[in-house]
């Protein structure tokens, strides 16, 4: 079977593997529809995610410049053709598309579409979107130089070599965007999560601050009458308490919108956190980040809970008074190290005691993206973690 500049099994396996590549869902989208155009050698190719409410949550073409999809206007709607492939769940191979009873409702900006491929991206019973192809520019089998078929009159038509072809990238498009939603389902699931500890970490900095108000302006009701120096000085305390209780609520609706690694990069984001750790807790929390450049999304998100585990065991276990985080460059490799002065520990007993103090997964997210873990401690020496990755 041959189509086009790259054909066979090869050309298969290199769009698979394309799909395999990406866990963001608009980016496996593209891929698809651009495999799926280069592959059956289409003039145009387009797939369309539906929604709820008759039209698309997601439509991504290929073969269509941005000036005419802009002329061309708003998502398309669930009708005709594109009604059919979702709610019958069946293929659609036609020799001129314009000549089919439900065409209709094009844009006039819409280029001419001829010969028509389409197929339901079905998960089991649920059909995830319609993947469609237009206007073959070959002949099955024609190589260049083969000059280009007719258009709009006649055209080469779609074979039904073509339609097993588009059905296996169909099936594995159907693997790769669930892995997508699901990956990006977790993330939602990870911010959710972050918020919450964060949440949770702002509300007992505030609480401890109002416990320390109410018992403050209690002491100055006693001291009204007997000391009244005394209790001045009390309520300006209270005063004091108020204003830092005030500033931890303004953190709570400012800074819980935890920046996304895929927006804002690792940097940015440990920044905000640490700010927040920095507020909520008698620690001295600071970071420092120089010279490193954008690190692959897994790299990025392991360095972020490795980050996370380590200041939260500073900050609840070591009773330090001083936490420091670096990002720097080493060499060719990025370096994230977390430090503190707390009472410090042994790692050795630590192990055999069967407490692992979250080392055990931060050496496992090290590892799984490449990198290593180093973890330096000593009883009344305070704790050094250490996190090497390539790159950056």
């Amino acid at each position: 079977m041959s189509h086009g500049p790259r054909s066979g099994l090869t050309a298969v396996s290199s769009a698979l593997l394309a799909m395999s590549r990406h866990l963001e869902v608009r980016d496996v989208l593209k891929t698809i529809v651009a495999s799926a155009r280069e592959l059956l050698d289409a003039q145009y190719a387009a797939l369309g995610v539906p929604d709820d409410h008759g039209g698309f949550a997601q439509f991504v073409v290929d073969g269509v410049s941005d000036e005419q999809w802009k002329a061309i206007g708003p998502l398309p709607r669930q009708h005709g053709i594109l009604a059919a492939m979702l709610h019958e769940a069946t293929p659609e191979r036609l020799a001129d598309v314009r000549k089919d009873p439900r065409f209709g409702g094009w844009p006039s900006a819409h280029p001419d579409l001829v010969d028509f491929l389409g197929l339901p991206i079905r998960d089991g019973d649920e059909v995830l979107g319609a993947l469609f192809l237009a206007n073959k520019l070959r002949p099955a089998g024609g190589d260049p130089p083969h000059p280009p078929c007719p258009k709009p009159a006649g055209g080469c038509g779609f074979t039904a070599d073509d339609e097993e072809l588009l059905g296996i990238l169909a099936q594995h498009a159907a693997i790769a965007l669930t892995n997508a939603r699901l990956y990006e389902r977790s993330r939602e699931l990870t911010i959710a999560e972050e918020r919450s500890r964060l949440a949770h970490e702002l509300h007992d900095a505030v609480s401890q601050k109002l416990f320390s108000l109410r018992l403050t302006a209690q002491a100055a009701t006693a001291l009204v009458d007997r000391d009244p120096a005394r209790a001045k000085d009390e309520l300006h305390q209270v005063a004091t308490l108020a204003a830092e209780a005030a500033d931890e609520l303004r953190a709570a609706v400012v800074e819980l919108r935890p920046a996304a690694l895929e927006e804002d990069g690792l940097v940015a984001t440990l920044r905000t956190q640490i700010q927040v750790l920095d507020r909520a807790h008698a620690a001295r929390v600071t970071f420092t980040g120089h010279g490193v450049k954008a690190l692959p999304a897994a790299q990025e998100e392991a360095m972020l809970r490795v980050a996370q585990e380590a200041l939260h065991n500073a900050l609840r276990h070591s009773g330090a008074e001083r936490v420091t985080v670096t990002l720097h460059r080493r060499g060719t490799a990025t370096v994230l190290r977390i430090a503190d002065n707390g009472g410090g520990f042994d790692p050795r007993t630590v192990r055999r005691a069967g407490r692992h103090l979250g080392l055990v997964s931060m050496r496992d997210r090290a590892n799984g993206t490449g990198g290593r873990l180093t973890v330096r401690s000593a009883p009344g020496e305070g704790t050094t973690i250490e996190m090497e990755v390539p790159g950056g």
